[in-house]
């Protein structure tokens, strides 16, 4: 007998169809969780990477969606509400919190970073005004279609109808099955790649990408346990490579360049100057010009500095999720930031090698200052333990005469600071102070307010010329541009942060605090804003106050992933008054990241780091910036580790796959010993060991 294999299959198909439709018509309540976890799960995806309909990633959450739904099955029909709606609060909160975290740190959020949540409560006007907007919101859709599905169908008396027909313990069996077989689906589609960086975390957008938000959030659960229990029992293997890598570190510098000791015995003032970018002094898109508005620029004083000194033009905050705390730490101590959580909040009680810590060796006084609380970032605890002898904060120690933003304002802060610093240097013969700028925090429009209360103001329009048509007459035309944006603001807060730099540089010289002094700036990190503030910025047509669309037409700049990311440095400037018109004032186009900060004031200073992970950047000849994310930058390539992908900046570069492999895995190296030591405290527990063995007294509570 003949086997009619065409109807075999219809029959098979139209079978498969008709349980499909039972499946459904009686398991109604699981279908909407499941279709609506999925849609929210690629809205998250599109709203931050804009991947939301790859294949891999919605097959990723969709075992993850069966797989929590089923259990729902051990419970009566009439009683999977409360299952459902518990398990949909979860997952939408998962997708809310990720997209208004993501917003701000292009990354996504941790539960090991839920200590910084405590930060909070001074940037909740930042929060609101910056990140928040309607389609944050829109997650919770899934609560509310759940709860409008089951009064449908209790209305209707369908859990009594369902409880008659269904068998729960099969159901289970057969979701489990399912979501098995999709399981080994989804894996045969993975690479090597895939699931290295799954297993490390460090890429949070490369695991959302490839994995989808739901295993990305239990994969961090996961990683965060397992963090802990590597703090607890993963001590040896740390231990071995951290001696492995500094086992051919010297213990003392072995090279000499014209910057060695320049600055030795030189008094100290580090200015941490709050969201300062590089674009606003140098804006390489607009042929190295500074940001200006109608012939006024924004950073005249910062300018004048990195002319008049020692400038590095392609400097980057090497941060994470830690922002203003993580460059602290990495200024002072040339590690990166934690992968997991951060080191103001979770790892602050280590033993470091700092700046001051080896300045106090040579007889410097160590101080810090700053105009917000003591208690923020949890810095009344970390800067004792960098080593500085006094931290002078807010209310403590200053009047609180004018506030702008998070605290005292940046001009009434250095204006006092000058005259405790008066007072430290009659009673010390060398010191080295940080000055931690607040003013030019987001969200940036508190700087309208001080304006009109005032009459400060920093136009940010555009101002031409047109001919009246009627009159035959030139007359002034102005147009928005800028006014009344968020990146406008930043802009105007930007101006006023420089005026207070350059009042502050002359109230120093008015005190004679500049004569053995040496000005060291940096920028702590960029100003946090969405790409599309830029596309107005750099694309802004004033004839017609529209935006050029740039897929319809050719743009001034393109303000695609790979500028955005580019153009997010910071300008690191070296400045004293006695080098002013010498062979030192420079401009220094090397690529160098915070970690390179410390080894290269060392040099200068004569203080020397062997934990060090960053370069001299005048004794290295390819320096290699490494951030967090597991990206990296060379003076000709920018690679995205989530991608996989370069963008070539030296177009006559010859690049091989060899060297992106190459940096790949110093990346992954710097990466890895920098949170070896910090997690395991390992230059306390082995590089103040002489004998450069193994604690083995260090207990398990100790490692921790």
């Amino acid at each position: 007998m003949m086997i009619d294999w065409g109807v075999k299959m219809k029959e098979t198909l139209k079978s498969a169809l008709c349980k499909g439709k039972e499946y459904a018509a009686t398991n109604i309540l699981f279908v909407t969780f499941l279709l609506t976890s999925l849609i929210n799960g690629i809205l998250v995806r599109q709203f931050t990477i804009g991947m939301g309909l790859d294949v891999k990633p919605m097959l990723a959450d969709l075992v993850v969606v069966l797989l929590i739904g089923s259990f729902a099955y051990f419970l009566k029909p009439k009683h999977r509400i409360r299952y459902f709606l518990c398990s949909g609060t979860v997952l939408t909160l998962i997708c809310m919190i990720n997209a208004i975290y993501y917003k701000n740190y292009l990354s996504y959020a941790s539960i090991s970073l839920l200590a910084t949540l405590t930060q909070l409560g001074g940037y909740t006007d930042a929060v609101i005004e910056n990140i928040l907007e309607w389609k944050d919101f829109i997650y919770i859709w899934e609560i509310f279609g759940l709860i409008f599905i089951h009064l449908q169908l209790r209305k209707k008396g369908y859990y009594e109808k369902v409880e008659e027909l269904e068998a729960p313990k099969i159901r289970f069996l057969n979701t489990i099955v399912v979501t098995l077989i999709l399981l080994g689906l989804f894996i045969s589609m993975l690479t090597k790649t895939d699931i290295g960086r799954l297993e490390k975390q460090w890429n949070r957008e490369f695991v959302v990408q490839e994995f989808g938000i739901y295993v990305y959030q239990l994969n961090d659960l996961v990683t965060c346990v397992r963090t802990k229990l590597n703090s607890m029992f993963g001590y040896d293997e740390a231990a071995k490579k951290f001696r492995e890598f500094y086992q051919d570190v010297p213990e003392e510098p072995t090279t000499r360049n014209k910057y060695t000791d320049l600055f030795k015995g030189k008094n100290v003032i580090v200015i941490h100057a709050e969201s300062i970018q590089n674009f606003l002094i140098a804006d390489d898109f607009r042929g190295g010009k500074p940001a200006s508005f109608n012939g006024v620029e924004v950073t005249p004083n910062l300018n004048r500095l990195a002319k008049e000194g020692i400038y590095f033009s392609n400097f980057y905050a090497e941060e994470s999720a830690g922002t203003s705390s993580d460059t602290e730490f990495t200024f002072n101590t040339s590690l990166l930031p934690s992968s997991s959580g951060t080191v103001f909040m979770n790892y602050f009680n280590r033993d470091y090698v700092t700046t001051p810590k080896l300045l106090k060796e040579k007889g410097y006084y160590t101080f810090s200052m700053h105009g917000n609380n003591a208690t923020a970032w949890n810095r009344n605890v970390v800067h004792p333990n960098l080593g500085y002898d006094h931290f002078y904060a807010y209310k403590s120690a200053y009047d609180i005469d004018e506030k702008i933003g998070l605290g005292l304002s940046d001009k009434s802060f250095f204006r006092q600071s000058t005259e405790i610093i008066k007072q430290i240097d009659e009673e010390h013969e060398n010191w080295y102070g940080l000055l931690i700028m607040l003013t030019n925090h987001t969200p940036f429009s508190d700087i309208n307010r001080y304006a009109e209360e005032n009459d400060w103001n920093y136009d940010v329009s555009y101002h031409y010329e047109k001919v009246n048509e009627e009159t035959g007459e030139k007359e002034e035309v102005i147009a928005p541009y800028m006014e009344d944006t968020k990146l406008g603001n930043y802009m105007k807060s930007a101006h006023y942060a420089d005026e207070a730099i350059g009042e502050f540089i002359e109230e120093l010289d008015e005190a004679g605090l500049l004569d053995n002094t040496v000005i060291v700036i940096y920028g702590d990190h960029d100003n946090k804003l969405p790409e599309k503030q830029y596309n107005r910025y750099y694309n802004y047509v004033p004839e017609e106050d529209r935006v050029m669309n740039c897929k319809k037409e050719e743009c001034n700049v393109v303000v695609d992933d790979y500028n955005y990311e580019l153009n997010r440095s910071v300008p690191f400037i070296i400045w004293t008054k006695d080098l002013k018109g010498t062979k030192y004032n420079q401009e220094v186009k090397s690529v160098m990241g915070m970690v390179d900060a410390q080894p290269t004031l060392g040099n200068m200073f004569g203080f020397y780091n062997k934990y060090a992970l960053g370069h001299d950047i005048f004794s290295t000849k390819e320096n290699v910036v490494v951030f967090p994310s597991g990206n990296w930058l060379t003076d000709t390539i920018y690679y995205n580790s989530a991608k996989d992908n370069y963008r070539q900046i030296d177009p006559n570069a010859e690049i091989s796959r060899e060297e992106i492999e190459k940096y790949i895995a110093y990346s992954d190296q710097m990466i890895t010993i920098s949170n070896a030591i910090i997690t395991y405290d390992l230059i306390k527990k082995i590089g103040e060991n002489t004998e450069n063995e193994l604690l083995e007294e260090t207990s398990v509570g100790d490692a921790a």
